[in-house]
């Protein structure tokens, strides 16, 4: 069982907070600018932090935590906190609420007519998933795809998310560099964006190349994805961390000078090195600087309780959630009074495990519910937009998740005018077993009518046989 004293996590946790107010201070009065920048220092008032919605977003996601309990969380539920206490509508936060308005689920919310779903709204809000997972993060990366897949889908933007959580969770075991950065590579796809521009960016570094230079390396190779997005961003930050060398001042103002979304590049290196640091070994007067209050700006304060009025108050409460996470995901971390000693947690096993790797190739689109007894995964192969007279293609995937088979009776309640023109009424769903994998796979193949409703919903039901939860999934179309 690998522990961290209290005290010393306390520090790292505190360090994240205060770093990523730090950082997005330092940042925020140049977000948007897309040309070189040479920022020096603060250019905001001392004694306050400018309020930057990369640490909102996580007070909300604290409050699902504290509500919902560690295993309570999925993308289904954050999306039901992103409508109730995010009001922006900027870029993707603004298309997934408008899509679950709509009635679509995450990550349909996140994938459908977004042009955003590459940029940069998901990575940086996931400290406080590496904080609630230390030294986890095969688990930390498992709630940024609940989170990111939201606004973002199975964009380049949730692969980016994925990266900065697997490298925040292991920043609070290991503190190399280049490890780090490893860590956080083997968590997403080799051929993603994001891995291509973090790989230019090192290669820059190795071969001796001015930071500048590996900046519009960077930048060209990002151009036809345009400006705010994720790829380029991720690897700005990495190129302040590289050519930084170590030093806190120099990394952050690096990471800042590359222009574009300076809050976030800024906000989420000086979280990362705040972990490795804590902070009592943050600079001084820049702690001084920023003070310790938190200031919001993208949360309804009128609806959102209890949230935390500063750094320190974040800490005590996201360490409380850190223990239930613990807990509840059954790891081999603890936290006490007793010396730190994180004997197994380092080197090689926090890279990305085979399970994860093959968890890694099942992040799509697909809707995922959970009955129980059976987890169902719903998919539109040929997208949900349908004309009058066009037949529409749905994939069922179900999961048998007990230790015995079942017989399931299927039932269609189509939108008015559609008809089945292919799929089963009855199935037998096989239990797991050392010749089978207990899942089935289904083809649904409906047909709109000639008038079609707006909106054109349905129902799909799932009847097991002496079992007392049925599924119920709802279908979803838009008419052209």
């Amino acid at each position: 069982m690998a522990n961290f004293n209290q005290i010393e996590f306390y520090d790292k946790v505190y360090g994240c907070w205060i770093g990523k107010s730090i950082g997005g201070t330092l940042g925020t009065p140049f977000e948007g600018r897309q040309e070189l920048l040479d920022v020096r220092d603060f250019t905001s008032p001392a004694g306050q932090p400018l309020p930057n919605d990369d640490l909102d977003l996580q007070l909300v996601w604290l409050r699902a935590l504290e509500d919902r309990g560690a295993l309570g969380i999925n993308e289904q539920v954050l999306g039901e906190y992103w409508l109730n206490f995010i009001p922006p509508h900027w870029n993707e936060y603004g298309v997934g609420k408008s899509n679950m308005k709509a009635g679509l689920l995450p990550p349909l919310s996140g994938n459908y007519e977004n042009g955003w779903k590459h940029s940069n709204g998901a990575w940086i809000r996931s400290e406080i998933w590496a904080c609630c997972a230390p030294g986890c993060p095969d688990i930390a990366t498992r709630y940024a795809w609940f989170d990111a897949c939201v606004d973002h889908g199975t964009g380049e933007g949730t692969y980016a998310e994925l990266f900065t959580a697997a490298v925040e969770s292991a920043a609070f075991v290991e503190s190399d560099r280049d490890r780090l950065i490893n860590i956080g590579l083997s968590y997403i796809p080799a051929e993603c964006r994001v891995a291509r521009s973090i790989n230019i960016a090192r290669d820059s570094y190795a071969r001796g190349l001015e930071w500048q230079e590996a900046r519009r390396l960077v930048l060209e190779d990002s151009a036809d994805l345009g400006w705010f997005q994720a790829p380029a961003n991720v690897a700005y930050f990495v190129i302040g961390w590289l050519y930084g060398e170590g030093d806190y001042k120099k990394s952050l103002l690096i990471a800042v000078s590359c222009g574009d979304d300076t809050d976030c590049t800024g906000g989420t290196l000086g979280s990362i090195l705040g972990i490795i640091a804590g902070a009592q070994s943050l600079p001084a007067d820049w702690k001084k600087h920023i003070g310790d209050d938190i200031i919001t700006v993208a949360i309804d304060r009128g609806s959102l309780s209890r949230i935390p009025p500063t750094c320190a108050a974040l800490t005590e409460r996201v360490i409380r959630m850190t223990r239930q996470v613990l807990a509840a995901w059954q790891t081999p971390v603890s936290l006490s009074g007793e010396p730190t000693d994180l004997t197994g947690l380092g080197g090689d096993a926090l890279m990305a495990s085979e399970k994860y790797l093959r968890r890694l190739t099942s992040m799509s689109g697909a809707l995922v519910f959970d009955f129980v007894h059976t987890r169902v995964a719903v998919d539109y192969p040929d997208g949900i937009d349908v004309c009058p007279g066009q037949e529409k293609t749905i994939q069922l995937t179900l999961k048998n998740q007990m230790p015995d088979p079942r017989h399931l009776n299927i039932s269609y309640y189509l939108p008015d005018g559609f008809e089945r023109v292919e799929g089963c009424s009855h199935v037998c769903l096989q239990h797991q077993t050392l010749v089978s994998s207990g899942e089935l796979t289904l083809t649904v193949v409906v047909r709109a009518g000639q008038e079609i409703p707006n909106p054109c919903r349905g129902v799909i039901q799932l009847v097991a046989e002496g079992r007392p939860t049925v599924g119920l999934l709802p279908l979803l179309f838009f008419g052209k």
